[in-house]
């Protein structure tokens, strides 16, 4: 299915789907101070008949502040309780009941933190999502996967998960190894027969071969989780296409849940052509509601995940799918063009996950990638000394690079040891790129005339 074909299923499924959802009659409403109560988008679980919310709360990265030496170093930084509380109360009083989180979140302390915020609030107002995280075969034996499963509840302060997740798989060795061999499929299909589990899917990160395996177990999953967004559609180079899994998921019958609906933030920050075409179309909505609209309008999605660290995104997501205006044909065809469009940028397809982290060398890998791919869409890459910009573009990025990433983590630290590498659910050569933004760096140093 390419995104040709996606302007035929959202075609037929949009119509459907804006009339059977309540409050699915109206555009988001614009300003800052204006986000809508009582008209979030639901869709409903075939399994369950439960309504979920379209927005859901991812708690892979949380507010932060300066822990007990009190620097900024982002080592020594802890979770914002106070910040996170504010953020879910908000949630919560706009229609969000959909929170997914990981034992391996934020150093280990997502799930405590999401316990802390929702335990006021009665538990049948909300769902919880969380994962089977254990990465590390060799030092995850079926007593400390079972561990793992056990203090997930303990620290969300329940005594049954809404869904629950196989996390981050994507190849047959590391699927045996964490899953089969160990015995905790088993345990958890007993979990959910049980009813300790609602909920039993797994997120992908890897192969067709491996996502086609993994849709022929004798398993019937609950839903699966995909990374999707419209560039990811049928653009993507390392890895399978996003129309391909939401098809395949789609005829089977089996809802899909989002992440990455903003590639890691970069459908958020999109250069000025890209965005000079979507403030044409519509110049109230932000490059985000785009991408959340696309993902949105996609009838088979139980929920779009987007981790917000900040009120402002809050609430503009929530505005997106209060209610979700459903694409037009014209939108599509735009966002489809957008897509080519970025294609031209050599950007670098991080997502900032954190997974290839730490470093073993004290690398801050997502940090250098940020402000590298900032600098490009922001228009302050100095690639051409005989730009009039370049010495203002030049001076902008290395002051820019030691302020967002201090010197002893910079790229030129990197030895190639490859630990990163296999962690990175994009696929991306990580000591290369380092090295190719290490030499650039140096060559900005050196041409200072």
């Amino acid at each position: 299915m390419n995104r040709r074909n996606f302007l035929k299923v959202v075609g037929a499924g949009s119509a459907v789907t804006a009339a059977a959802l309540a409050g699915c009659n109206n555009a988001a409403s614009g300003g800052s101070d204006d986000v809508p109560k009582g008209k979030m988008t639901y869709r409903t679980n075939p399994k369950t008949g439960e309504k979920v919310s379209l927005l859901g709360f991812g708690f892979m990265r949380l507010p932060q502040k300066p822990g007990k030496s009190g620097g900024e170093d982002a080592d020594d930084k802890v979770i914002d309780q106070d910040a996170v509380n504010e953020l879910v109360d908000y949630a919560m009083a706009h229609g969000v009941t959909y929170y997914d989180t990981s034992p391996r979140y934020c150093k280990g302390q997502s799930e405590h933190a999401l316990g802390i915020a929702l335990r006021k609030y009665p538990r049948s107002k909300y769902v919880i999502a969380t994962k089977m995280s254990n990465f590390d075969e060799a030092d995850q034996p079926y007593e400390k996967s079972v561990e793992m499963y056990h203090n997930s509840m303990k620290e969300l302060h329940t005594d049954y998960l809404d869904y629950y997740l196989l996390h981050a798989i994507g190849d047959f060795d590391g699927f045996k190894a964490r899953f089969i061999d160990n015995g905790i499929l088993d345990f958890l299909v007993a979990e959910r027969k049980a009813g300790r589990i609602k909920n039993l899917g797994w997120s992908f990160h890897g192969t067709q071969d491996f996502f086609d395996y993994m849709l022929t177990l004798p398993i019937k999953w609950d839903f699966v989780q995909i990374q999707l967004n419209y560039h990811d559609w049928d653009h993507r180079t390392e890895e399978v296409n996003a129309d391909y899994l939401y098809g395949e998921l789609s005829k089977r019958k089996i809802p899909a849940v989002i992440m990455e609906p903003l590639l890691g933030g970069a459908l958020s920050k999109l250069n000025h052509s890209v965005l000079t075409m979507l403030k044409r179309a519509d110049a109230e909505a932000t490059p985000a509601s785009w991408a959340f609209r696309f993902a949105g309008s996609l009838p088979d999605v139980l929920t779009v995940l987007s981790g917000m660290t900040y009120m402002e995104h809050l609430k503009d997501n929530i505005k997106t799918y209060s209610p979700l205006k459903p694409l037009t044909e014209a939108e599509k065809a735009m966002l489809e063009k957008a897509a080519d469009m970025i294609d031209n940028e050599p950007t670098i397809n991080c997502t900032g996950c954190h997974y290839c982290m730490p470093c073993p060398f004290g690398l801050d890998i997502p940090g250098i990638f940020k402000h590298y791919n900032s600098c490009l869409t922001e228009g302050n890459y100095p690639d051409n000394p005989d730009s009039p910009d370049y010495k203002k573009e030049r001076r902008a990025f290395l002051i820019g690079y030691d302020r967002t990433v201090p010197r002893l983590r910079q790229a030129d630290h990197c030895v190639s040891c490859h630990t990163c590498e296999p962690k990175c659910p994009q696929h991306i050569e990580i000591p290369a790129k380092m090295h190719e933004i290490d030499s650039f760096v140096e060559a900005l140093k050196r041409n200072n005339a």
